[in-house]
């Protein structure tokens, strides 16, 4: 079975477990997996239950396709992504948001948990994505091109539409958050950055780094959907501040925030 037909599979099997599949999807980022919880209407579906889709063993991210309601609105959330970093290859870890695609999803908002590149952030700010630095190393759409997914050469432009900021911007006020804007930038990982990466991270124009999201975005825009970025600033980058770094701050900032963070998501989707 080929890639295609194994996306259309886990497609069909999510399908069979819902009655009506959304038109919007939410991946969570580290510690964020929270709001998955906030659905209405939900059905949980574990990931080793979906045919092909790939598990994720990384301590903040639950391993589930929660589809329920939000304001009225279908919306498909997955509590947990897996990562370049778990020894996955980045077709296998952009195959959640290829099944996505395949299921009909035209809005995708993405979740990250970041380290502050911008010494202007702080710990527990929430960042809009406006652009991207792929320093991964590789390319999702590496290989034979399938035009049944989208083109050979899809256009980068503009991968984190202007309109969803926009949006974001809206329900920020809404609920009395400054929402700053920023460039994220990813690299491989699992290890945190050195102070020297940080300075030239910022050098050349990164405000947040982390370790996913990019591979989901560039393969979200080579299906047509549109993207939203955000990042929750969980710490401050290597050098920025007199301290090391460690998961455990990830996940206590992560939780520090969920209220805001849910707020926050819950007023995007009702404006979408």
């Amino acid at each position: 079975m080929d890639y295609y037909d194994q996306v259309n599979e886990a497609a069909a099997a999510v399908r069979a477990r819902v009655r009506e599949v959304p038109r919007i999807a939410v991946v969570l980022g580290s510690g964020l997996g929270e709001f998955a919880n906030a659905l209405g209407e939900a059905v949980s579906i574990p990931y080793a239950q979906i045919l092909h889709w790939p598990a994720s063993r990384v301590i903040g991210h639950e391993g589930r396709l929660v589809i329920g309601t939000v304001r009225g609105r279908g919306i498909a959330a997955l509590s947990g992504r897996c990562h370049v970093y778990e020894g996955h290859d980045l077709r296998t870890v952009t195959f959640a948001t290829r099944v996505l695609g395949a299921l009909g999803v035209r809005t995708l908002i993405l979740t990250n948990a970041a380290g502050g590149v911008n010494t202007g952030f702080s710990r527990g700010a929430l960042m809009v994505i406006d652009d991207h630095l792929n320093l991964m190393g590789g390319n999702p759409l590496v290989g034979p091109n399938d035009d049944r997914f989208g083109p050979r050469f899809p256009d980068m432009t503009e991968v984190y539409s202007s309109r969803l900021r926009g949006i974001a911007d809206r329900a920020a006020r809404e609920v009395g958050l400054t929402l700053p804007h920023g460039v994220y930038v990813a690299l491989l990982g699992p290890s945190y950055e050195t102070p020297a990466e940080i300075r030239y991270l910022r050098t050349i124009g990164a405000d947040a780094v982390g370790m996913s999201t990019v591979p989901e975005a560039i393969v979200a825009r080579h299906m047509g959907m549109d993207v939203l970025g955000l990042s929750c600033i969980t710490n401050m980058a290597a050098g920025v501040l007199p301290q090391p770094l460690d998961h455990a701050e990830v996940m206590e900032t992560a939780r520090r925030v969920r209220v805001q963070f849910i707020a926050l998501l819950e007023g995007i989707i009702g404006q979408l």
